[in-house]
């Protein structure tokens, strides 16, 4: 979150009142530092983490507290997966962890991810082109990749138009019982 701030001498009409200081409690005289709804010795208005006073006409909060810019990302930013590096612009959360944008990517292909649909494989997206084509399982019966739905069977897996009676050749459903004879599979029927 940003918040600005206000350097100089306060002309309002409330100028003759005293203005305290928020950090060390005394008058100010002189410049005068407006920000978070209170007023500070200009050199008194301190980021919470590095203590040194904040210069920049923005600064970040956190609780209401005053963070200068770069102690605000490096405490408070996500962390990019791909490169580690704090993400301080928009932040894609894919996978249970964040991105840049830029680098939430198919690891074998490279194309932006973001909007499409991937598989997550071992914690690293792949888009499904390349997911099929190089990581999916493959069909016992076709040796072709299986992108949805397998059959489980004779410690592989199967298309469900694969998984055939060896003696009928009609296709086994996943309902239907089976019998296996030298490691293949037969229909009831047969």
């Amino acid at each position: 979150m940003g918040a600005s701030c206000c350097k100089g001498e306060d002309k309002s009409s409330a100028s003759t009142e005293p203005k305290i200081c928020n950090k060390c409690k005394e008058q100010i005289k002189g410049g005068v530092l407006t920000a978070l709804e209170k007023t500070w010795h200009p050199d008194h208005f301190c980021c919470n983490e590095c203590k040194n006073p904040i210069t920049e006409n923005t600064f970040k909060t956190k609780e209401d507290l005053p963070y200068c810019t770069p102690c605000h990302t490096k405490l408070f930013a996500p962390i990019c997966k791909a490169c580690a590096q704090p993400i301080t612009d928009k932040c894609v959360q894919a996978m249970g962890v964040n991105w840049h944008e830029d680098h939430f990517v198919c690891e074998d292909c490279k194309t932006k991810l973001i909007g499409q649909q991937f598989m997550d494989v071992a914690g690293i997206p792949r888009c499904q082109k390349c997911y099929v084509a190089k990581h999916a399982d493959r069909c016992k019966g076709c040796s072709k990749p299986i992108p949805d739905k397998a059959i489980v069977a004779l410690d592989a897996k199967w298309h469900q138009m694969c998984f055939r009676c060896s003696k009928c050749s009609k296709p086994i459903m996943k309902d239907q019982s089976f019998q296996v004879e030298a490691g293949k599979p037969h229909c009831v029927k047969c």
